[in-house]
């Protein structure tokens, strides 16, 4: 099993972070459309989806999200 990180970019540039547990890249892009059409009652066009990282489960791990890459490039 693997833990995906996705950035989701709406037509409107708007970006959400996805994260999937799933056995390979193929199903974890299913998930991703999934997901999104559970959480917004009305689906935003979305313009792309990108795979922005992925690790192995282990025993425990994690994602750090931020919302301003800019921001994260100065550190």
């Amino acid at each position: 099993m693997t833990l995906y990180r996705f950035e989701v970019i709406t037509e409107d540039q708007q970006m959400i972070p996805v994260i999937i547990a799933a056995d390979n890249d193929e199903r974890a892009f299913e998930l991703v459309e999934i997901e999104l059409e559970k959480f917004y009652l009305t689906l935003p066009p979305i313009e792309e989806i990108v795979l922005y990282e992925k690790k192995k489960l282990r025993n425990d791990g994690g994602f750090v999200i931020g919302t301003d890459h800019d921001q994260y490039a100065k550190y």
